[in-house]
């Protein structure tokens, strides 16, 4: 019975990618040839160098609760990635590894927002940053953005969004749904903004870090008077194709870090004692490692900008990061077929479901109602079919 729920979960959206996955399967069920390009999942095998430490671990008897934050020696090589990777120093009690970077952004939530608490979400943000923040009963502030500015926050929109009540503010570089990413520039002009203000707490969401197209990832961590107040999210799910591993991890300041394992101790405790191993060889491996895939999601993003360059009513940029396109497709609002209009997003990506055979998610669950986000974590031949039938049903 509805009545007998919280009004907590009954205020909370279900997650958009996850439901169109599920109607996808469903209609997949039923017969029909649907060709999924809205789950954002590499469609790698996980490297056989992470499967092997993963079965040396079975077989070393790794099979008891994990520390609540990590294996010690997990934590001493996200410490090294950092480093490597992102120029940032961690110690020990600023790293707290979780049951996928999901988990990290809800504990970092919960620790540290307030009820009425605002969290300031750039337009488009990942489908669930909005009621993670809605959970810990923080107020979301979404600050919209266009494709004719790469679907970025200007520092000038920042501050015009900042109030007595700002707490927090997320974002992800680079982005789900828009695949764009930072510069060091453009962070350091948010960053001008943000030294203004100095009771905001920033959680960078670097999850898709190494898919990146043109070149150097900055991490707002790096600016000496941003680290003491930055939480950066990360975890091995996208670029190490390891989505069901469920590994993320934080570097945060140290009280939050601490606050972060105390919420995660009566929560889940640690998480997964072969995972933690399997994720040691993954981020100990040199990034070269990885890269034939980076490789082939940048060939992928040429193929389908291409594609849907012919596509009637898309709008595209050019993605610089991730494997998601996001278009513009306000274009085709208001146009009917078969007794259907299509008034927004939404009615477009069910239209081309059950038209097209294709799952898109509309961009109205990314803050976005103007745009739809397509995956390019597909085969070259489902992307070529997939654009043809979308192509198909517009016409």
């Amino acid at each position: 019975m509805q009545e007998q729920l919280s009004d907590r979960i009954n205020r909370l959206e279900t997650s958009a990618t996850l439901a169109m996955a599920a109607k996808a399967r469903e209609l997949k069920a039923e017969g029909k040839n649907i060709i999924g390009l809205s789950l954002g999942e590499p469609d790698f095998n996980t490297p056989d160098f992470i499967k092997d430490a993963a079965i040396q671990a079975i077989n070393d008897n790794y099979n008891s609760y994990t520390p609540v934050d990590g294996y010690v020696d997990l934590k001493e090589a996200v410490i090294h990635k950092f480093k490597r990777d992102n120029r940032l120093t961690y110690d020990k009690s600023q790293i707290v590894v979780s049951t996928g970077a999901k988990q990290s952004l809800a504990n970092v939530a919960m620790v540290c927002i307030n009820p009425g608490d605002e969290v300031i979400l750039p337009c488009p943000y990942w489908v669930s940053y909005k009621d993670i923040v809605k959970i810990a009963e923080g107020v979301p502030v979404e600050v919209p953005t266009t494709i004719d500015t790469d679907f970025k926050m200007t520092p000038q929109q920042l501050e015009a969004a900042i109030t007595p009540k700002t707490k927090m503010l997320w974002y992800s570089s680079p982005c789900n749904p828009s695949g764009m990413l930072y510069s060091k520039e453009e962070l350091r002009a948010l960053a001008d903004v943000l030294k203004k203000h100095p009771q905001i707490i920033v959680v960078s969401d670097e999850i898709y870090e190494h898919i990146n197209f043109v070149g150097d990832h900055v991490s707002m961590a790096e600016f000496d008077d941003m680290y003491d107040r930055t939480v950066t999210v990360n975890g091995v799910s996208k670029a190490f194709a390891m989505t069901g591993w469920r590994i993320g991890y934080i570097g945060a300041p140290s009280y939050i870090a601490r606050a972060c394992t105390k919420i995660q101790g009566q929560f889940t405790s640690g998480a997964n004692c072969i995972a933690q191993r399997a994720t040691i060889a993954a981020l100990e491996a040199p990034v070269s490692k990885i890269s034939f895939m980076i490789d082939t999601f940048k060939e992928r993003r040429k193929l389908i900008l291409d594609l849907l360059s012919d596509v009637p009513g898309f709008k595209c940029n050019a993605p610089q990061g991730a494997f998601y396109v996001f278009p513009d497709v306000s274009e085709l609002f208001g146009k009917s077929y078969n007794g259907t209009t299509i008034n927004n997003a939404t009615d477009l990506s069910m239209y081309l479901l059950e038209e097209a055979e294709v799952a898109t998610v509309t961009g109205a669950a990314f803050g976005d109602p103007n745009c739809l986000r397509l995956s390019y974590a597909a085969s070259e031949a489902d992307i070529k079919q997939a654009i043809k039938q979308i192509k198909a049903a517009l016409s």
